[in-house]
């Protein structure tokens, strides 16, 4: 491999990406994740996502370069067998800075979880979650009546709040959206813009006749009575991208798309 830099490789289960995991171990050599400088993940988001994850886990980060070889791709680069050390000098690091979520459930259980997307909260039933707001302990809703509600990082704001109209953000922009999903009470309210700073807490009121679920990316805790969440800065993970498909550039474009 180029220089010293060592390459672990990684694969998600779909068809696709392990036949390019077999023919990207024919053609270079490869080191387990222990020894490695460099992950290679070849799958979807959801499966780079999890990559991330497992490294925050481990408390190791790699740089990851992703190839995409799953269904969506948006965070990974395109895929190609050919001249990946070359493509791996050239390549554009991104740092992307996750969410912690500390939760409570309704029976005084804690536990936390990190976010690289964005953290989600979810009602349970038919009934809708009814949910109070603060922003470093300051109450700003004191009822917000909705689906759900979520805070995403830049590199998630093109996702999940997307979809829920909430805004995109320039991915070095020090700012988190905070987002409602289907709100039903206050009815204007389209969310808000929040420096990267600040401490968002949510309050379920009546957890029990209206559970709530929190979701960090794609793991759940079921029947919250409150949750906490701040970027964590002591933890950041950095993506590599081709510089003509860089992450930056393609959210910024984002906003362009019809």
């Amino acid at each position: 491999m180029s220089g010293e830099r060592k390459l672990a490789l990684a694969a998600s289960n779909a068809e696709a990406a392990q036949a390019a995991a077999k023919e990207l171990r024919q053609r270079y050599e490869w080191v387990p994740p222990a020894e490695a400088d460099i992950m290679v993940a070849l799958g979807g988001d959801g499966f780079l996502l999890q990559t991330l994850h497992a490294m925050l886990d481990r408390h190791r980060a790699l740089p990851v370069f992703g190839m995409n070889r799953g269904t969506v791709g948006f965070l990974m680069n395109e895929w190609s067998p050919d001249l990946l050390e070359n493509r791996l000098l050239a390549a554009k690091p991104i740092k992307v800075a996750p969410l912690r979520m500390e939760a409570v459930t309704i029976d005084g259980k804690k536990e936390a979880l990190s976010a690289i997307n964005e953290v989600s909260l979810l009602r349970e039933t038919r009934q809708t979650a009814w949910i109070e707001v603060s922003v470093d302990k300051r109450v700003v809703l004191a009822e917000l009546v909705a689906d759900g509600v979520l805070v995403a990082t830049p590199a998630g704001s093109t996702a999940y709040n997307f979809s829920a109209h909430g805004p995109i953000l320039p991915l070095e922009s020090a700012l988190v959206a905070l987002t409602p999903i289907s709100p039903f009470r206050p009815r204007r309210w389209r969310g808000a813009i929040l420096r990267d700073s600040n401490r968002i807490t949510f309050r379920v009121l009546d957890p029990i006749k209206r559970p709530v679920s929190a979701v960090a990316d794609q793991r759940e805790i079921r029947d919250v009575a409150s949750v906490e969440i701040m970027v964590d800065r002591g933890n950041p993970l950095t993506l590599l991208f081709d510089p003509e498909h860089a992450l930056d550039d393609r959210i910024a474009m984002e906003q362009f798309a019809i």
